[in-house]
């Protein structure tokens, strides 16, 4: 088949808010799939906090305007780019869009089609609504981190409540409701929370509590570290390397090239995991994790290497398929799902905007006659791509990442 590199979402435009990880993350899987994605950026003001283009990887692939929505001629602006869009997305605290001008009920009755996901810590509605939160606080209430860690929960860094169940899901939302748009013609609110994907992400956990096949304590069951089968172990080097050998086979075969004396049948034991721990542990720091990796190379034991971030790129799997790439010394994700029609190839390292490095672009675009004169007057603002990006936020959005 001919490889065509445009992408499933080509023809697609998406308007973006400039907000914190979530909103951006949804937008950047978007404009990897294809879409035209334009995000309207504050005017930089020199107390931004800056970085290198190729660290700012949510921005990737992205066309930016930079404008002050202080100007009444701006606030044309942004409504002409939604009437020109798909999708909006934004991730500011309830009614701050509102406030702005460009809430749902503007925004869908100037363009009727429209999807209009809102990214939130707590949802739209509900006693949580408007308060400051962040990534931990969502995954908190939802029972996930009680689960996770040993003596103490673990925080599971900010992919759970921040990009599993705030991004990864405005993105299935969007999609959702914009095949509906393209069927029915009517668009419509995408309520989005990092409370509500969080809790959807336990789904099976919640199904094994109900079953009552998983104890309501941590590091008690299958899949938290509670079984020896299932765990992370210490390696000669100090490395480390993780074991998932959960079937009957899979542990026959980790115990066959263990070299240990443990018994198939004691498997599921639990009154004997304290012990098969010790002398699983006591094994395996006696080599190093690339020995061990030898050891189980081309069987089903399930043994893997616990790599660093700097060490995930050479792995040779992650390489070939270019799940991680590194150029010039920057590593970013490669496009996730795959389709195999398409070559899609996430943009290289350096190609996050600065903010209004497409300004006269966007302008030109929309049909605005005196562009320079537009810029001139304060309401935009066109910046040089160059080498540093913005991650400029505002109080309403920094509490709902």
């Amino acid at each position: 088949m001919t490889q065509n590199r445009k992408g499933p979402l080509d023809g697609v435009r998406v308007l973006e808010f400039a907000g914190l990880a979530p909103s951006p993350y949804a937008a950047m899987i978007l404009s990897d799939l294809g879409a035209d994605v334009i995000r309207v950026d504050r005017p930089p003001t020199g107390d931004e906090i800056t970085m290198d283009p190729r660290v700012n990887l949510v921005n990737r692939g992205k066309r930016s305007i930079a404008l002050d929505l202080r100007h009444e001629s701006s606030k044309a602006v942004v409504t002409e780019l939604i009437r020109n869009s798909d999708i909006l997305i934004e991730g500011f605290r309830p009614g701050v869009m509102e406030r702005l001008g460009f809430g749902p009920d503007h925004a869908l009755s100037v363009n009727p089609r429209l999807v209009y996901g809102r990214m939130t810590g707590w949802g739209q509605d509900g006693p949580y609504k408007l308060a400051a939160g962040h990534d931990i606080a969502y995954v908190a209430v939802t029972g996930t981190l009680h689960a996770i860690g040993d003596e103490d929960p673990v925080i599971p860094l900010n992919l759970v409540g921040d990009f599993g169940g705030g991004g990864a899901f405005l993105t299935i939302g969007v999609l959702a409701a914009l095949h509906e748009a393209t069927t029915t013609g009517v668009g419509q609110v995408v309520d989005a929370a990092m409370v509500d994907g969080a809790a959807s992400l336990a789904t099976i956990i919640y199904s094994l509590l109900n079953a009552e096949r998983w104890e309501d304590r941590r590091r008690s069951n299958l899949l938290d570290g509670g079984t020896p089968f299932y765990a992370v172990y210490r390696t000669a080097d100090d490395k480390h390397v993780a074991v998932g050998a959960i079937e009957p086979k899979f542990f026959a075969a980790f115990v066959s090239g263990l070299g240990v004396d443990i018994a198939l049948s004691s498997q599921n034991d639990k009154a004997g995991w304290a012990d098969m721990r010790t002398r699983i542990a006591e094994r395996i720091i006696q080599r190093t994790q690339a020995e061990w990796i030898e050891t189980y190379a081309g069987t089903d034991a399930c043994v893997s290497p616990v790599l660093s971030l700097r060490e995930a790129p050479t792995d040779p799997h992650v390489r070939e398929r270019g799940t991680l790439i590194e150029t010039d010394g920057a590593i970013q994700p490669g496009v996730a799902p795959r389709f195999p029609a398409y070559n899609l190839v996430p943009p290289p390292p350096g190609s996050s905007p600065l903010p209004g490095a497409h300004t006269r672009e966007v302008l030109a675009a929309l049909g605005i006659a005196d562009i320079e004169g537009f810029i001139a007057s304060g309401a935009a603002t066109q910046t040089a791509d160059g080498a540093s990006t913005s991650m400029s936020t505002t109080a309403e959005s920094r509490n709902n990442g």
